[in-house]
């Protein structure tokens, strides 16, 4: 059995992370935490109470239980420290919470080989988020002009997502940067050509009623190519989140990106 924590447990991600690695094989949960504490984590998911408390003070849990993992969405103010804290411990940390920056995946990196604490993280947990990136790469192969639409919850705090900037990098390996659309274009309000990465075009929406969608459109001669993924409920990050927990411990250094996980 794989021992977790679940860090930002009281939240809407959380508390399906709880469920999640209550309801699975190979996986004990021994511990949560959120600013919000108190809570039991059986019963606030549903299950029958186990008298497991959500806690206030991730250092003093890490402390005392010694957990193999600890999965986090938090926020992206707080997710850095509660990484370097994990590994400082020995716990390779499972990040959902995007909003780390380059520079900070480069100190997880190092902190993860000196303290030989393996640690991953995944812009999209959903199976189809990651299928649909790696689609993409192999589309803008033959179709190089594209623009990423990604639809979101008015509850996210980044903007454009981790899966977004993750897919455009993973076209930009096979893509050669170049600016699309009319030379002399020019926006009348700042920001309506959206984000630009080596060149590629970037829309964020944030609506109530989405949880999370992205559309990756590709432009050709006389032909257009979408491709969509939607994520319904946030059941549909489960099944890879607890993919991560079982499997993170196997791997070496700082992972990025489910699809190394998948076969």
């Amino acid at each position: 059995m794989t021992t977790v924590i679940v860090n930002g447990a009281c939240g809407r991600m959380g508390q399906a992370v709880l469920k999640a690695v209550q309801e699975a094989d190979g996986l004990e949960l021994v511990g949560a935490v959120d600013i919000k504490g108190g809570a039991d984590t059986g019963a606030l998911v549903g299950l029958p109470a186990n008298g497991i408390l959500v806690e206030t003070d991730l250092e003093a849990l890490l402390t005392r239980k010694k957990p193999e993992v600890m999965v986090d969405f938090t926020r992206p103010d707080v997710v850095f420290g509660n990484v370097m804290t994990a590994l400082k411990h020995g716990t390779s940390p499972v990040v959902g919470t995007t909003g780390l920056s380059d520079e900070q995946k480069a100190e997880i990196a190092k902190a993860s080989e000196e303290n030989n604490t393996p640690a991953f993280i995944a812009p999209n947990f959903a199976i189809g988020a990651v299928l649909l990136m790696v689609m993409s790469r192999q589309a803008a192969k033959y179709m190089p002009d594209v623009e990423i639409i990604e639809l979101h919850h008015d509850k996210k705090l980044d903007a454009p997502s981790g899966t977004a900037i993750q897919t455009a990098a993973m076209i930009a390996e096979v893509r050669k940067a170049h600016k699309q659309g009319n030379p002399d274009e020019f926006e009348k309000l700042k920001g309506a050509r959206g984000a630009d990465y080596e060149g590629m075009h970037i829309h964020s929406v944030r609506l109530p009623g989405y949880v999370a969608h992205q559309e990756v459109i590709f432009g050709g001669l006389g032909q257009t190519l979408t491709i969509r993924h939607d994520s319904m409920n946030r059941e549909s990050f489960m099944p890879g989140v607890v993919l991560a927990a079982k499997k993170v411990r196997s791997l070496k250094g700082l992972t990025v990106g489910l699809d190394k996980l998948l076969d």
